[in-house]
């Protein structure tokens, strides 16, 4: 967590930008994302050049002859000619380097250099050099704590917040699914990469032995190489993710630029563990998208296709036999009535496994959004397995439901749900014999079947309204008349009053 001195000095380096005339939050993560990453590229190339010494290798720099473009000797120059040498020669030379450096470097094709003067570059440099005097010589863990109190920020700016998911939400849905070292774990819509880098802390956390036991080191390279992927198609975005996770310690994420519901993507059955919070606005013509998707949800011919919809049928295509999903969807997904809608919600109770709906407060996304939302969570079969399906409806989420979303007392279970979800989900034995007017309970298949697959929690939520006792008919007719009469007399009232005021005036 960044704090202290450290988030000080954060915050100091970002009112540089704001000052030097850049106030879009992602425009100064971006730009941030490319200094970091020359940074980086230094650091990296400083370690391998020592590692070599030691063992007595002769090694190839990247950098070869242009030795002036490192970070180490262009922080030092003054602020017009380190402008001049990063905007003409670093920038450029970042942007060329070959895919096998760091899969950073194919995203950079469009990337533009936006610092608009020489002091402003110099007072970043000298404030992004001085953060790190703070840190020891192994600082993954730092970075990425950084990167994600910079992506923090996209939550100030309204038009931004579709980019972040909630990242006590994103914790929930990975202390639910509980990802193992084997699993390989997919995010069709990376955006900043959230669900990876978390996942990854957690595996971290609770499997430390992959990273000290030798006999597990296929698992330790696994971790680092092939676990963790990530698609999306906004460059930008593709930018951040890929800096992201080489901040979090992986040098070569597999990050990659697919528009994943095209004709263009194909790929299936490739991973046991699918986490997303995908795009869930508009929609998409039927020639723009994979024809497998479009038969899967069986729509009308012709007839626009709903984003949410593509990527379930996306999500069910690309999970092994046997993988998980847990996916936010809008609640409209769970109860919509079209032919796709229930097609969609069919496949996944009638041939997969449909195991919990966590209904989420409208809040949790404001103040960007206050669309209702809700997890699916499901596993792949495609030989049935749903039996009971359970419900719950959050009601808090540990901040406010407004637009300042304030946190609070995480330990009350009427301020913070997660914690109470995350139990019965462990247990869920223990919840077949709740009640439906309980906050969780369970549906059988043969149920939401007669409800044409509704999956919405209230659908089946049942509410105990308290009883109201009324006064009798003939006390209220007789109250009437009471209220009645006197309103009789006060007007008779008012017209003597007006009567007395007239006669005095003359």
């Amino acid at each position: 967590m960044i704090k202290g001195e450290i988030k000080r000095k954060v915050d100091e380096i970002w009112r540089y930008f704001w000052t030097g005339g850049i106030t879009n939050p992602l425009t100064i993560i971006e730009q941030l994302t490319y200094l970091l990453f020359m940074k980086k590229l230094d650091d990296l190339e400083r370690e391998q050049e020592e590692n070599r010494k030691t063992r007595g290798i002769i090694y190839q720099s990247i950098f070869n002859e242009k030795q002036q473009l490192r970070w180490s000797r262009f922080k030092n120059l003054s602020a017009d000619t380190m402008y001049q040498v990063v905007k003409e020669h670093v920038f450029p030379f970042i942007k060329q380097l070959t895919q096998k450096e760091s899969n950073i470097t194919r995203y950079l094709e469009n990337a533009v250099f936006l610092i608009p003067t020489p002091i402003l570059l110099k007072r970043v440099v000298e404030g992004i050099d001085q953060l790190f005097d703070y840190l020891p010589i192994r600082y993954d863990d730092f970075l990425g704590d950084l990167y994600e109190y910079l992506l923090s920020k996209l939550q100030i700016a309204k038009q931004n917040g579709q980019f972040r998911t909630p990242r006590h939400i994103i914790e929930m849905i990975i202390k639910m699914m509980k990802p193992a070292p084997s699993d390989r774990i997919m995010d069709p819509s990376v955006g900043t990469a959230g669900f990876l880098v978390l996942t990854s802390q957690y595996i971290r956390k609770h499997y430390p032995e992959i990273f000290t036991d030798r006999e597990k080191n296929n698992l330790c390279k696994h971790f680092y190489q092939t676990m963790f992927y990530g698609l999306d198609i906004d460059m930008t975005m593709l930018r951040i993710s890929t800096m992201n996770m080489i901040l979090h310690g992986f040098h070569s994420p597999n990050i990659l630029y697919h528009d994943a519901i095209s004709k263009n993507y194909s790929q299936q059955d490739q991973f046991t563990l699918i986490l997303a919070n995908p795009p869930f606005k508009g929609s998409i013509d039927q020639e723009y998208v994979s024809p497998d998707l479009v038969q899967l949800l069986g729509a009308s011919k012709n007839k626009p296709l709903k984003t949410e919809l593509l990527f379930l049928a996306l999500i069910l295509r690309l999970l092994k036999q046997g993988g998980r999903c847990a996916i936010i969807v809008p609640e409209g997904v769970l109860f919509g009535r079209s032919k796709a809608h229930i097609r969609i919600r069919k496949e996944l109770v009638e041939h997969q496994k449909v195991e919990a709906i966590i209904s989420l407060p409208a809040g949790v996304f404001k103040p960007y959004a206050s669309i209702s939302t809700a997890v699916l969570i499901f596993t792949k079969t495609n030989k049935g397995g749903t039996n009971d399906v359970w419900f719950y409806e959050m009601k808090a989420d540990g901040f406010s439901l407004d637009d300042k979303r304030i946190k609070l007392d995480e330990n009350l279970h009427e301020q913070n749900n997660i914690p109470d979800i995350i139990s019965r989900f462990e247990n869920l034995e223990a919840e077949k014999g709740n009640q439906r007017t309980a906050q969780s309970f369970f549906v059988s298949i043969d149920e939401i079947r007669q409800n044409q697959y509704d999956l919405s929690i209230y659908q089946y939520k049942e509410i105990n309204y308290p009883k109201i006792k009324y006064e009798s008919p003939e006390l209220i007719l007789k109250q009437l008349r009471q209220l009645e009469q006197e309103i009789f007399e006060g007007i008779d009232e008012l017209e003597a009053f007006m009567h007395e005021d007239s006669v005095d005036q003359s």
